[in-house]
């Protein structure tokens, strides 16, 4: 195998408004040995602008896309704490999380409430929809400064909680989550890893996690909103979607809502005004069959958009990365 070119050497578009991309020329050929071989320009590619879509490489099924994320990352994370049901295509490797396809899932960092997050995604197309379904990506660094100064000091200080409510029927279910429904070895998982949790009478379980909304990004040292606060808020709900939560599980069991790290509530003004400023610096780029993403996931949020027509992406998680405790303490 030929050694990797210098990142220099891989001519890596900048559009405006775009993500960065990199067209290759690989008709026919081995995604997984290309990967291979230009893996340490690729990651050079990714440090340098938080995200890279890399088109023309031909990824066409999932034993395809297996062998690339391999080449770029040997080592894959299993997915554990999601929001949302997924696919498994093999140890690592994961369909895109089940969200209503008439619905956005507004940008967010992977994994952003757990103790370690993976800080590089891949994302694999092997079916882009007939119209939608693209993956934003947005610079976490630009989107902190852009934010009101008193609003992100207030989330670097206290971070932020997450409250949850498992069900069968709405997001993932303690066994979707947690990789099993026992519950001695979900008690034993909350534990290890700062999760207070309550059974209730029904079964049903309930948590709450306090993580760090702002870090500083360990390479760049740039300071980064990083969290899914506007996302997991019910406020970023569609109205009749959270109407129908409301009156199906009430207002204290949705799957999923977010608070300031002190426990005060959110309020529907600050979570669109969030949500208004990742819109402003989204850049958007239509997936085409056999693209391949690469995203730094502490610097970079992404999200997707609604779409009509299959949609096939393939998703793995590498490099984890722990985070620390926010300043605050809550209530």
């Amino acid at each position: 195998m030929s050694s990797s070119p210098p990142a220099p050497l891989l001519e890596v578009e900048v559009p405006a408004g775009k993500p960065p991309m990199l067209r290759v020329d690989n008709p026919g050929g081995d995604a997984a040995a290309w990967a291979a071989g230009h893996r340490d320009a690729l990651r050079a590619a990714v440090a340098e602008h938080g995200a890279l879509l890399v088109r023309g490489l031909g990824i066409g099924d999932a034993t395809q896309a297996a062998g690339v994320f391999r080449a770029l990352a040997p080592e894959l994370m299993d997915h554990k704490e999601g929001f949302a049901a997924r696919e498994e295509y093999g140890q690592g490797i994961y369909s895109s999380a089940t969200w209503p396809t008439n619905q956005p899932m507004c940008m967010h960092h992977e994994l952003s409430y757990t103790q370690t997050v993976p800080s590089l995604l891949m994302f694999a197309c092997l079916k882009a929809p007939a119209e939608g379904g693209v993956t934003g990506v947005a610079d976490a660094a630009e989107v902190c400064q852009a934010l009101p100064a008193a609003l992100v000091d207030r989330f670097a200080q206290q971070g932020w909680l997450l409250d949850r409510c498992y069900n069968e029927e709405i997001g993932a279910s303690v066994a979707e989550a947690f990789g099993t429904d026992d519950r001695a070895a979900v008690e034993d998982y909350c534990r290890a890893h700062a999760i207070e949790y309550t059974w209730h009478d029904d079964g049903s379980l309930r948590t709450r996690q306090h993580r760090q909304a702002v870090i500083s990004h360990p390479v760049t040292g740039g300071r980064c909103w990083f969290n899914q606060i506007a996302f997991l808020s019910e406020f970023t709900l569609a109205p009749e979607v959270r109407e129908y939560l409301i009156d199906v599980y009430g207002a204290d069991a949705l799957p999923f809502t977010t608070r300031y790290g002190n426990g005060d509530p959110l309020d529907q003004d600050t979570i669109a005004l969030i949500n208004s400023v990742y819109d402003a610096h989204t850049r958007r780029e239509p997936w085409q069959d056999g693209d391949l993403m690469l995203v730094d996931n502490l610097r970079t949020a992404h999200s997707r958009e609604p779409y009509e027509g299959d949609r096939t992406v393939l998703v793995a998680m590498a490099h984890p990365q722990p985070t620390t405790s926010p300043q605050g303490t809550p209530r």
